[in-house]
């Protein structure tokens, strides 16, 4: 009877290890399908073909189980034998361009660069348009535009040529000051757009040249990014 009980025994011991062996292999072939190095590791039994990876719950905690493939280059399961997914890094975002600024209108009193009927700049408007230079720091500028305008005193042939002179001479100051002569346009609009409108009706001689002052003006635009 011992050595009947001592044969089973001996069995036994042969055939447990080959039967956990085969319970592995079983789980493992499903595993080799799994070809992913983050979530699905051959590493690992799985449940079933989602690759669920099966856990024992004990007292110590939740454990993976292993196949016979695991090493510990294959622990690469979220929880399993202290792997944790590192999160990516979010992309640097791109640089905001650059901010475009919409184009600057300031309008100069024709009086004040000019006397009356006449387009040569006086010594007030050449420090007015100094100050308009300096105004430009910090601009990139792509283009400036000086527009000339008349009161509609006198012949509309006239006031346009002279509306178009005052334009050049405000361009000719500009550039003698270091803008590119390329980025300085003109033009003259005579007294096609008045900003009085029918204020000055019924106005006449000295009264009437003091309403109209408002339309006898240069406008300078400016296009570009600050």
């Amino acid at each position: 009877m011992n050595k009947l009980s001592a044969k089973k025994k001996l069995i036994g011991m042969v055939l447990l290890p080959a039967f956990f062996t085969g319970t592995v292999a079983a789980q493992a072939d499903p595993i080799d399908r799994y070809e992913s190095e983050t979530e699905k590791a051959v590493g690992y039994a799985v449940e079933d073909e989602n690759g669920v990876v099966w856990r024992s719950s004990t007292d110590l905690g939740n454990h993976c189980w292993r196949t016979g493939y695991w090493d510990e280059s294959l622990a690469v399961v979220e929880g399993c034998d202290g792997y944790e997914k590192v999160a990516e890094a979010a992309p640097e975002p791109e640089p905001a361009p650059a901010p475009v600024a919409p184009p600057e209108k300031l309008t100069f009193s024709a009086d004040a660069l000019f006397d009356f009927d006449s387009a040569v700049l006086k010594p007030n408007g050449k420090v007015a348009l100094d100050e308009f230079v300096r105004g430009l720091e910090g601009i990139n500028y792509d283009v400036i535009v000086a527009v000339g305008h008349a009161d509609r005193i006198g012949n509309p042939d006239y006031n346009q040529k002279l509306s178009v002179r005052r334009a050049e001479s405000v361009k000719s100051y500009l550039v003698s000051k270091g803008i590119p002569d390329n980025r300085v346009f003109t033009d003259g609009k005579g007294e096609t757009q008045p900003v009085t409108g029918t204020t000055c009706d019924g106005k006449a001689g000295a009264a009437l040249k003091e309403c109209l002052r408002p339309d006898r003006r240069v406008e300078v635009e400016v296009a570009g990014t600050r």
